[in-house]
């Protein structure tokens, strides 16, 4: 498959593709490669000085992690790549994915949300994450909406906490970390 008349794919899955581009560099082309997966969303959700974490059973690891809040903006890749090839607005579909996946996620129904942050990890890896802030919310009656199979518990931490748990590796998604070190720095 060609994307872009330079773009070659050479792996394609369900949430991921493997691409190859040629590049000109000091005059020699060389074929450049990336991975693309279709973006996520992360919740920052605040309620006087506390941060909602999620304590969530990750398969890939054979164990429970914490994290923010979130999920995917869509379910396949192939539905990524429509989206990209309409040429429609990606923030409008990460918010639209942050506000289904705080209900699903927290039980909780924003109000209003503020995209703070997108980040990427390389240049050789494309997913984008999106991150929302969340301060105004309510309570949802059902609670959480959970997926076949997804265990996820709700905790509140002070910034305290939440930084400690940055620093010493608890929330293990490296960006989200950061992210949330950043952020927290900002604030003070």
């Amino acid at each position: 498959m060609v994307v872009n008349n330079s773009e070659r794919v050479v792996y394609s899955g369900k949430i991921f593709e493997v691409i190859q581009k040629p590049v000109r560099i000091a005059g020699k082309e060389i074929m450049f490669e990336k991975v693309r997966r279709s973006p996520g969303v992360r919740l920052l959700i605040i309620n006087q000085n506390k941060i909602l974490i999620t304590k969530e059973y990750r398969e890939e690891h054979g164990n429970f992690d914490y994290r923010l809040p979130g999920g995917k903006v869509f379910d396949s890749l192939q539905k990524y790549l429509s989206f990209v090839q309409e040429k429609r607005d990606i923030l409008t579909a990460a918010m639209n994915a942050a506000q289904k996946e705080c209900q699903e996620e927290t039980g909780l129904i924003p109000l209003k949300l503020k995209h703070i942050y997108t980040t990427s990890p390389s240049a050789t890896v494309q997913w984008d994450l999106f991150y929302f802030l969340i301060e105004e919310y309510k309570e949802n009656h059902h609670g959480q909406k959970l997926e076949p199979g997804e265990q996820i518990s709700l905790e509140w931490k002070t910034i305290a906490e939440v930084q400690e748990m940055c620093l010493n590796g608890t929330i293990s998604e490296e960006r989200t970390a950061m992210i949330l070190l950043r952020f927290l720095s900002e604030k003070k």
